[in-house]
């Protein structure tokens, strides 16, 4: 669809080459600018989807009638910019250049004057021929600029491909390894505590506590298969979100309090504010939150008195654990009391990202009294926020950026490399997603290629348009130097005798310039047989359709007649 004012430029562009028509030819009568004026329109409208019929039509009638000179520029743009191939362009600016010089020379009369063959071809070089080069120019400009974005989405959509296909593999082996590795860990662990409860050498306190363990094995179990299940789910996505099973939230909070106390650990539970209903994901985000608080609380501070609050703000929901630190022997803190617990370190860094990626943050660090404190600031309409590396998570209140407990082991971060290895993946498995890995290198010598074609266009352009401009520098040049050597002062003309010796006379005149030969206008009668010679006087007036001339006319060998007058080109 055309443009509000692509359609304005080209109703103005039909009028202006209908008018030019219409007024050039309105001396052979109104029939003839009426039928001048439709022709010069038609031209102009069709040089959009023949452009290389409209250049040698408009070049054509151009040259027959120099009314309908403003068709040339128009489809010589039309043809540069619209026709693809090279040698079409040529061949269409050749044929038009031929029945431009046909119309002006007409060679039919005779043999054409060598002044008009090099007007005829100035003109066609300025008129027609630089058009269609800026319009080739800009349209090759407009081609590459749309290959460009067009391989640039290509290649993000490619790269959006293969990252969701490494995700899936990455899923796929994550969720393959918690079944086989750990899944059968907690079997076991379930198999034998279950042997173990019916043991009739245990007390009823100890096979409580064993039946205690057997359940927290078998919750264990529970929440690794939906877990997997949610692995295999996310990564094949053919499962539908209501068949998931669903994520625990704030509700569960109590439940984990009540599970702590089992274990033997003093926590208290506080709730401040209105509840109010959070988002899924930051809903899960609390209960994580807590959960893994309370279980870095039991490794780390074993025997410390715990507190969970909930804080329902007006704006977030604020969730906090906090402990006491470990005690020793009489009551007094003692962190670094028995043997060290055992820390991954990675437990605090998915809090983090869980927290940010709902658009929250997370806390950790010492309390005064030398306990330990987690705090989650969770919004009630989460904003999801995808920032994996993690630069614009928010320092801690009081500055401190460990990731996990005073005294546990940090995180080690080796150097990542996430580069595909090959269709098997960095596992070594195969899979069942085809990626096609050259596609992005054959699309980029495509582009490579049709660059360079488009520069090597660019350039034989700018040779063409630098040769051009050459010519008509040279031709203006040759223009002026050839008046300049031409025209006599009008007193030169007034030292001149009738009588004077021809040869003496003739010595003394310019030299004849070829521009004086489109001098059509009237003269003044010539002496019946004499020979006469026109010059320009370098005082012309300041029409620009007149022109100030001297003549000598010769008879027998001396000047007969001399005449100064004004007449049209």
């Amino acid at each position: 669809m055309w443009s509000g004012r692509r359609i304005v430029g080209e109703t103005l562009a039909v009028i202006a080459a209908g008018a030019v028509a219409a007024v050039a030819l309105s001396g052979a009568g109104a029939a003839a600018a009426g039928l001048g004026a439709v022709a010069a329109a038609a031209v102009c409208v069709v040089r959009r989807v023949l452009p290389a019929t409209a250049l040698v039509a408009a070049c054509g009638l151009s040259g027959l009638w120099g009314g309908f000179w403003l068709l040339m520029p128009l489809a010589g743009w039309s043809a540069g910019g619209r026709i693809r191939a090279a040698p079409r362009v040529v061949l269409a600016f050749t044929g038009a250049f031929a029945l431009h010089w046909a119309g002006v020379t007409a060679p039919w009369r005779g043999a054409p004057d060598p002044q008009e063959l090099l007007l005829a071809t100035v003109g066609f070089v300025t008129t027609t021929v630089l058009p269609g080069l800026v319009g080739r120019y800009r349209a090759q400009r407009r081609a590459l600029l749309v290959a460009l974005h067009e391989h640039n989405e290509q290649l993000l959509r490619e790269r959006e491909m293969i990252a969701a296909h490494w995700r899936l593999r990455e899923r796929q082996r994550i969720a393959e390894d918690m079944h086989d590795s750990l899944g059968h860990r907690l079997a076991l662990l379930t198999v034998q505590t279950g042997a173990l409860e019916v043991d009739s050498g245990l007390s009823d306190d100890q096979r409580d506590r064993v039946r205690e363990l057997r359940e927290a094995a078998a919750e264990a179990m529970r929440e690794l298969r939906e877990a997997v299940g949610v692995l295999h789910a996310d990564g094949a996505g053919d499962t539908a979100p209501s068949a998931r099973p669903p994520a625990r939230g704030v509700a569960g909070v109590e439940e984990l309090v009540v599970e702590a106390r089992r274990a033997g650990a003093a926590v208290e539970l506080r709730r401040t504010g209105e509840s109010r209903a959070l988002e899924p994901a930051a809903d899960h985000a609390a209960y994580r939150i807590v959960q893994e608080a309370l279980t870095n609380a039991l490794k780390h501070a074993p025997g410390a008195a715990l507190t969970v609050e909930l804080r329902f703000e007006p704006d977030a929901l604020v969730v906090e654990v906090a402990d006491e630190g470990a005690v020793g022997a009489e009551g007094a803190p003692a962190p670094g009391a028995g043997p060290a617990a055992v820390s991954g370190g990675q437990g605090l860094v998915g809090l983090r990202e869980r927290a940010r990626l709902v658009g929250g943050l997370l806390h950790t660090g010492p309390t005064a009294g030398g306990g330990f404190r987690v705090a989650g600031i969770l919004p009630y309409d989460s904003a999801p926020r995808y920032a994996p590396d993690g630069r614009d998570s928010p320092a801690s209140p009081d500055g401190c950026t460990e990731e996990g407990r005073p005294g546990a082991a940090a995180p080690s971060r080796g150097p990542a490399d996430d580069r595909p290895r090959g269709p098997g993946g960095p596992s070594g498995r195969g899979g069942s997603g085809t990626v096609d890995w050259q596609a992005p290198q054959r699309r980029q010598r495509e582009l490579d290629t049709a660059v360079g074609r488009t520069w090597r266009g660019v350039v034989l352009g700018g040779g063409t348009a630098a040769v051009c401009a050459g010519v008509l520098v040279g031709f203006g040049l040759w223009a002026l130097r050839e008046w300049e050597s031409s025209v006599l002062s009008p007193g030169a003309y007034a030292a001149v005798e009738v009588g004077d010796d021809e040869a003496s006379v003739r010595a003394g005149l310019p030299e004849e310039s070829l521009l004086l030969a489109d001098v059509d206008g009237p003269e003044p009668p010539r002496p019946e047989g004499a020979r006469c010679l026109v010059r320009a006087s370098t005082e012309q007036p300041d029409d620009p359709d007149l022109v100030a001339l001297f003549r000598f006319c010769f008879a027998d060998g001396v000047l007969v007649a001399k005449d100064a007058y004004t007449t049209g080109w």
